[in-house]
C-alpha cells in the first residue's frame, strides 16, 4: 500500500509541474483575453466596492458588489446544515456497524476535521486574487485561481453532484412517505405484515412540490426554507437519537464489536471489505457540502467580510452536524448492533411508538424538500445566466412584469425560468423512477466528487493564492492529504460500484417498491 500511495504522489507531482502547465497552453488564448478584460474592468470593479462602503450602491446588479444580499453567518450556518444534514445522518449506524467502534468514529471525525479544514481555505478564495470580484459560483472561484482547464473539470464534478444529489433526494423522500403508510399498515396488520408499497405516485407528489418552489428566484430568498428544513433535520435526527437512547435502556443487548460486522457470521469476507469501502463513501458524501459553498457564501453581505463570516458558519455548522453525526450513530449501532438498518426510520428498526415514527419521517420529507431547493439553485443560475448571456434582450428569457403575491411581496414572473426550472425537476423526477437503485450510484458521485470539490480544489488554490513554494513543508503535507483522500474516495466508489453491480441483477425500470 505504501508503494501505491508513493506511485500515486509521483504522478500528482508530475501533473502538478508539468502536465498541468502544458494542459494550460492549450487555453492561453482563452486566458489572456480574460486576462485583458479583468485588467480593463478591476479599476471598475475597485470604484464599485469603494461605492459599497461610502455613497451609494445604486448600481446595476451584475457590478455592485453587495446587490441584494442580506445573508448572514446565521443563514449561512442554516444553508450549511440543510446541505450537510439529510437523511443519511440515519444510516451512519449502519456505516459503524460495517467499521465497528473503534475506526467508524474515528472516520467521522477525520472527515471532519478534513472538511473543516478545506471549507476554510475555500471561504478565502471567494474573490478574484486580481480584481477582487466577488465570484458567485465554485466555477468562477476556480476559474479566477487556477484557469480555465481547472475550471472546466470543477464544473463536470460539480454539476454532475449536484444533479445527483437532487434524483438522490427525490427517491428518499419518497421511501419517508412510504414509510409513513407502511407504519399504517403494520399498526393495523402487525409488525410481519408485507404492506409493501410502490414508490412511484410519491416521487410524483415530491415532484410537484419541487416544481412550486423551484420558481424562487434565487439563493438569497432560500433563507426562510433553509432555516425550516435545519430545524427539521434537528427534529428527526434528535427522535432518531431518543428512540436509540430508549432501545439501549430496555436492556436488550445488541452484538456489537471494535471491528464491526463479523466475517463468516454477519457477512463473506468479500461483503466486509466492500461494505467498509462504501460505508467510507457513505460518511465522505454526509460531508461533501463544498459544492456548494461558494453560493452560500455568495448571499452573505459584504460587512462584515464574507470569508470571515463563512468560516464562522462554516465553524459552527460542521461543529453541530458533526455532534449529531456521532450521536446518532455511536447509540444507533449500541441499539440495533451489527444489524443495523441502512436508516432505521424508513427500515423499520423502530415500530413502536408509531406517532412518533411518522413524526420523525414526516420531519425528512420537509427537510429533503428545502435540501433540493439548495442543490439545485446553482443548477438554475447557471443555465439561467448562460441564456441571458446570450439573449439579453429576449422576451421569453428576461424577467416580466411583477406580480403582487399575498404574504409574499412582489414577484417577478419569467416564462423562461418556468419552462426550464419545472422540465429539470421533472427530469430528476423521471430519473429517480427509472433508476430504484440510484443512491448506490449516488455513492459513486459522492465518492468522487469528495475529492475534487472538497479536498483538490480548495487546496490547490490556497497553494496558487499564498504563491506557497513547491516542495517545502507545507507544499508537501498538503499534497499529501491530496493523495490520501483521493485513495480513500477511489476504495468508496469501488465499494459504490459493488453495490450497483450486484443491482443490476434484478434492475427493472419504474418498479421500486418499498
Amino acid at each position: 500500500m505504501s508503494n501505491f500511495i508513493a506511485v500515486l504522489l509521483k504522478l500528482y507531482c508530475l501533473w502538478v509541474n508539468f502536465l498541468h502547465p502544458i494542459a494550460g497552453i492549450f487555453s492561453s488564448k482563452f486566458g489572456r483575453e480574460i486576462d485583458r478584460y479583468k485588467q480593463g474592468v478591476s479599476s471598475l470593479i475597485l470604484d464599485t466596492m469603494e461605492l459599497e462602503n461610502g455613497m451609494s450602491t445604486a448600481l446595476p446588479d451584475h457590478i455592485a458588489d453587495n446587490s441584494n444580499r442580506k445573508g448572514t453567518w446565521v443563514t449561512a450556518s442554516a444553508h450549511i446544515i440543510t446541505a450537510v444534514i439529510g437523511s443519511g445522518v440515519l444510516s451512519l449506524s449502519w456505516a459503524i456497524a460495517q467499521l465497528g467502534w473503534v475506526a467508524g468514529p474515528i472516520v467521522i471525525l477525520l472527515f471532519s476535521l478534513v472538511t473543516w479544514f478545506t471549507s476554510t481555505l475555500l471561504a478565502d478564495c471567494c474573490r478574484d486574487p486580481v480584481s477582487g470580484r466577488r465570484c458567485s459560483c465554485y466555477m468562477d472561484a476556480v476559474k479566477s485561481n487556477l484557469g480555465g482547464i481547472d475550471s472546466k473539470f470543477c464544473g463536470i464534478a460539480q454539476y454532475v453532484n449536484l444533479v445527483g444529489t437532487t434524483i438522490g433526494y427525490s427517491i428518499t423522500s419518497a421511501i419517508s412517505m412510504v414509510a409513513i403508510k407502511r407504519s399504517g399498515c403494520f399498526q393495523r396488520h402487525g409488525h410481519d405484515a408485507g404492506c409493501h408499497v410502490k414508490n412511484n405516485m410519491f416521487m410524483i407528489i415530491f415532484g410537484i412540490i419541487e416544481i412550486i418552489l423551484s420558481q424562487i428566484p434565487n439563493f438569497d430568498e432560500l433563507s426562510g426554507l433553509s432555516v425550516v428544513a435545519a430545524v427539521m433535520s434537528f427534529a428527526y435526527a434528535s427522535i432518531g437519537l431518543g428512540l436509540s437512547i430508549a432501545k439501549v435502556a430496555e436492556g436488550t443487548h445488541a452484538r456489537t464489536s471494535l471491528t464491526g460486522t463479523t466475517t463468516g457470521v454477519d457477512v463473506t469476507s468479500a461483503q466486509k471489505i466492500w461494505n467498509c469501502f462504501e460505508a467510507l463513501g457513505d460518511i465522505a458524501f454526509s460531508y461533501a457540502f463544498s459544492v456548494v459553498l461558494i453560493e452560500i457564501q455568495d448571499t452573505i453581505k459584504s460587512s462584515p467580510p464574507e470569508n470571515e463570516a463563512m468560516k464562522k458558519a462554516t465553524s459552527f455548522g460542521i461543529s453541530v452536524t458533526t455532534m449529531f453525526y456521532m450521536l446518532c450513530g455511536v447509540l444507533g449501532y449500541a441499539a440495533f448492533g451489527n444489524n443495523a438498518p441502512g436508516n432505521f426510520l424508513t427500515g423499520f428498526g423502530f415500530y413502536d411508538p408509531y406517532w412518533l415514527i411518522d413524526v420523525a419521517n414526516l420531519c425528512i420529507i420537509v427537510h429533503l424538500v428545502g435540501a433540493y431547493q439548495v442543490y439545485c439553485q446553482p443548477i438554475f443560475k447557471r443555465v439561467e445566466d448562460w441564456w441571458f448571456n446570450r439573449r439579453p434582450n429576449n422576451s421569453f428569457i428576461k424577467e416580466g412584469r411583477p406580480i403582487n403575491l399575498p404574504l409574499c411581496g412582489v414577484y417577478h414572473f419569467s416564462a423562461f425560468r418556468l419552462v426550464w426550472r419545472t422540465a429539470y425537476v421533472i427530469m430528476t423526477t423521471v430519473m429517480a423512477m427509472t433508476l430504484p437503485f440510484f443512491n448506490d450510484i449516488l455513492g459513486v458521485l459522492g465518492a468522487t466528487a469528495f475529492w475534487p470539490l472538497t479536498v483538490y480544489f480548495p487546496i490547490q488554490m490556497h497553494i496558487a493564492r499564498e504563491k506557497i513554494q513547491p516542495y517545502s513543508w507545507k507544499w508537501i503535507w498538503l499534497n499529501v492529504l491530496v493523495v490520501v483522500c483521493l485513495v480513500i474516495s477511489l476504495l468508496a466508489a469501488a465499494g459504490s460500484f459493488a453495490g450497483i453491480v450486484k443491482d443490476l441483477h434484478t434492475f427493472k425500470p419504474f418498479t421500486s417498491v418499498s
